[in-house]
């Protein structure tokens, strides 16, 4: 016979106190009400990325090292993207740290840093990856490597949404947002119309360094990257 399922938690009731990191949210998206943000979207097919993630996560890398290296390397060629506003002007950054939004278990967002991700080989970086994570959620990151990121991404993939929107986190520029990649119907180079794997990324930006155009070109250079040229992460 099968165990009994345990019992469900009882749902809170009145106010709870919100914790230390929750505050911390809650003044940072105050912040972001002050930006002039807007976002743009793009849909990149994902199956050669996919079929390279299935060679390297028994190796050890796991989707969000191949994320942060593909955002490096497109970082790299956009350097507006990796950028951010100060009093009359703009703050361009001399490394590409790329923060990766994690959810807390007792509430709350951080975001541990995989630093000089357009440079960091994918192997170091999927290893950095899982040494951040577990510290992360037992609160044991130092301020260095989770307050330094100069671009940010929020990873929403494995819970299966089709495209959601990301605010903007503190004194950076830009954060994508990455949708599930789900099966669709597409026009192939052939003429033909066929399946593949395909993700809608969204990202949002601060108008006043970053225009519509700049997001444009980057989200372009992101996805001939992740459709075109995955293999150029392994380097």
């Amino acid at each position: 016979a099968q165990a009994a399922a345990a019992p469900a938690a009882p749902a809170p009731a009145g106010v709870v106190p919100m914790t230390g990191m929750q505050k911390a949210v809650v003044k940072n998206m105050a912040w972001a009400d002050s930006v002039p943000t807007y976002t743009v979207s793009r849909q990149i097919v994902t199956d050669d990325f996919d079929a390279l993630y299935a060679q390297l996560k028994p190796k050890g890398v796991t989707v969000s090292a191949m994320l942060a290296k593909a955002v490096g390397l497109a970082l790299a060629k956009h350097p507006i993207m990796n950028s951010n506003y100060v009093e009359d002007g703009i703050s361009y950054n001399s490394d590409i740290n790329v923060a990766m939004a994690v959810a807390m278990p007792d509430g709350g967002l951080i975001t541990p840093v995989l630093k000089n991700a357009d440079t960091t080989d994918i192997y170091s970086l999927g290893r950095a990856w899982k040494d951040l994570v577990p510290r992360a959620m037992e609160g044991k990151l130092s301020a260095d490597e989770f307050s330094t990121g100069t671009f940010t991404i929020s990873n929403l993939g494995m819970f299966g949404v089709s495209q959601f929107v990301s605010i903007l986190p503190p004194n950076t520029g830009a954060i994508l947002a990455v949708a599930a990649s789900a099966p669709t119907a597409v026009l192939q180079k052939n003429g033909m119309m066929g399946m593949a794997k395909v993700m809608t990324v969204t990202i949002t930006c601060d108008h006043r360094n970053i225009y519509g155009a700049d997001a444009a070109k980057f989200l372009k250079d992101l996805a001939r990257i992740i459709e075109e040229e995955p293999q150029s992460l392994l380097f």
